[in-house]
């Protein structure tokens, strides 16, 4: 049975959720209130999943986020926001600290539900017979899921990693934003391709400009990965 780490501080949409996520789709739910208590019940017990709200008192979901993707023991964790914001900064700024998903309020618990398994089944999904992708200096490692950029490592999530060795993987071809979210996110995700937009520009700056650059944009198509020449 899969773990969900809920962190809401409406006590009506909490039990909601977790009410329906447990009965309906067989997930078993930790409710935690507050952003200090959420962080402190993550680590004790590291999640399958976050279903994080962003405004949450003293802390807000944020700043749980970037605590969470900074924590070795639950810096690979799935994370998705709940928010009632609808601004693109808001969103922006959620995928830049390392959240998989956004779920905007009011959302029906069945979209919750589908987008948990969708996260999990993206996480769970078993590597290719290939056990690395080779492009030196580029390096990726499918098992370890360790990157390797002119003999430096480079810190992924789990997310940039997956998108990253998809790029690699189909070097050469143009591959639209709904093709990638599709793909790497595990579910379509119409209207929202700007997440795309935001874990590239993430991956571009981590591998450093002599690899980052070989993520091409395609200007009113999508991305096309680069093999060295």
């Amino acid at each position: 049975m899969k773990r969900i780490l809920l962190v809401e501080d409406d006590a009506d949409i909490a039990q909601i959720l977790k009410r329906n996520l447990e009965r309906e789709a067989g997930f078993a739910v930790a409710v935690e209130p507050d952003g200090r208590s959420a962080l402190r019940a993550a680590l004790r017990e590291p999640p399958d999943v976050v279903l994080l709200d962003l405004n949450l008192p003293g802390m807000d979901g944020l700043e749980v986020c970037r605590r969470l993707r900074e924590t070795p023991e639950t810096c690979r964790v799935p994370i998705l926001m709940l928010t009632a914001r609808v601004e693109e900064a808001d969103r922006v700024r959620g995928l830049d600290l390392g959240a998989d998903d956004y779920i905007t309020k009011p959302f029906s618990t069945r979209e919750v539900a589908a987008r948990v398994r969708a996260v999990l089944r993206r996480s769970g999904r078993a590597e290719e017979e290939v056990e690395a992708l080779e492009d030196p200096p580029l390096r990726v490692d499918l098992v370890g899921r360790r990157v390797i950029a002119a003999g430096e490592e480079v810190s992924l999530t789990r997310l940039e990693f997956d998108l990253l060795a998809h790029l690699v993987r189909n070097r050469g071809r143009v591959l639209t934003r709904d093709r990638l979210l599709e793909a790497v996110w595990g579910y379509s995700y119409p209207g929202e391709t700007r997440t795309v937009d935001v874990h590239v520009r993430r991956i571009r700056q981590k591998l450093g400009p002599d690899v980052g650059e070989r993520i091409e944009t395609v200007v009113g198509v999508g991305y096309r990965y680069r093999a060295a020449s």
